[in-house]
């Protein structure tokens, strides 16, 4: 089997896309992959790392913030559908795979055309217009939420979950090791506070002007990643809490974050959300409100709802957010009650059953 998997910009796209190729080749070591992604983006790095090889696509999203700077999206996106094209004649897939991302849409688009079966995993519990259209033309897509016969023809979807990096599914034993890595007390209790890959400007600033709460209560300690946008501002400052605040702009090592973490503080994109039910670690969601379609706040509240986090708007984070985290912190009970209704909504074996329908698929068509 030859395997394309398209896809990424983010983490999470990237990891839950390098949790699927690690399953294919957990598999059959023969199984080829190849991996196309955005030229200039994460995971023209964090692929090669995972041991996989990578292409790159001139391919670009469109921008939310600055529209003027969509004015060459056009030709960008030409370009991409004609580099995906040439890709997908030069390795001939079996099957191609979009995680969603700037590289997905003109590569699974092409292979549509050239009648290569594909697979979607939609991460989201609202998909975006792309996977929708892609949707139209593909075999299988493979969903983590309920519901979703909104976006997609009901007889398509396989309800999978999203897949999370194999190390966060085992923490047991690891909170001494993490202790030591982040140079914290194994004894206090710690909260996660993460915006992503490229961090969260509205998290820093509610990290920042909350300076002298968290400096109140000794007992709490932070780990901070405030990410490759607030390296400037934030780099080797932890607050001036030297012993309570831990910050870096990327954590290399989320299982032992989470072995630490009693409660995270984050955004909710798809693959935070995967990875907080999976370690069972009592969350309070601050949903971008600047992503596609206003998808984290989709997936907050469905967590919200199901009495497994508690959602606070991106405008109301520096005033409640860090009270709300020394509130929940005493308030074992609810702790627990958030820990079980994350059981019940995770799925630990997304990966597997992602692989088992692109595993069905490749035999059905060969």
């Amino acid at each position: 089997m030859k395997v394309i998997i398209s896809g990424g910009g983010t983490g999470g796209h990237i990891f839950p896309a390098i949790a699927i190729a690690q399953e294919l080749k957990r598999r059959n070591r023969a199984t080829e992959i190849l991996f196309v992604g955005a030229r200039g983006k994460m995971e023209m790095e964090k692929v090669p790392q995972a041991g996989f090889e990578i292409v790159g696509l001139d391919v670009l999203g469109f921008n939310r913030i600055s529209i003027w700077k969509n004015f060459s999206l056009p030709v960008k996106l030409l370009k991409g559908i004609y580099q995906a094209f040439a890709v997908l004649k030069k390795f001939k897939p079996t099957i191609v795979v979009g995680v969603g991302g700037y590289a997905s849409g003109p590569t699974l688009f092409m292979a549509q055309r050239m009648s290569i079966p594909t697979v979607l995993q939609e991460q989201n519990s609202f998909a975006g217009k792309t996977n929708k259209l892609l949707g139209k033309r593909a075999k299988t897509i493979c969903v983590a939420y309920p519901g979703m016969e909104r976006f997609f023809p009901k007889n398509k979807i396989v309800l999978t979950g999203n897949p999370v990096r194999q190390d966060l599914k085992d923490l047991d034993n690891k909170k001494a090791e993490a202790a030591i890595y982040f140079g914290l007390d194994s004894n206090k209790a710690t909260v996660l506070v993460m915006g992503g890959s490229l961090g969260a400007r509205t998290l820093n600033e509610t990290m920042a002007s909350n300076e002298k709460i968290i400096e109140a209560n000794p007992h709490i300690q932070w780990i901070w990643q405030y990410g490759k946008q607030g390296i400037s501002q934030y780099q080797n400052k932890n607050l001036g809490l030297q012993g309570q605040v831990t910050s870096m702009p990327f954590i290399d090592r989320a299982d032992l974050a989470y072995a630490m973490a009693d409660v995270v503080l984050c955004r909710a994109g798809a693959l935070t959300i995967s990875e907080i039910l999976i370690t069972e670690k009592p969350a309070i969601l601050i949903p971008s409100p600047v992503v596609a379609e206003d998808h984290q706040t989709h997936n907050a509240n469905a967590l919200h709802e199901a009495g497994a986090a508690i959602l606070i708007r991106d405008e109301d984070a520096r005033t409640q957010a860090i009270p709300r985290i020394i509130e929940l912190l005493n308030h074992t009970e609810l702790i627990q009650r958030m820990k079980a209704a994350q059981a019940k909504l995770a799925k630990p074996e997304a990966a597997n059953a992602i692989v088992n329908e692109i595993q069905r698929i490749s035999e059905a068509a060969a």
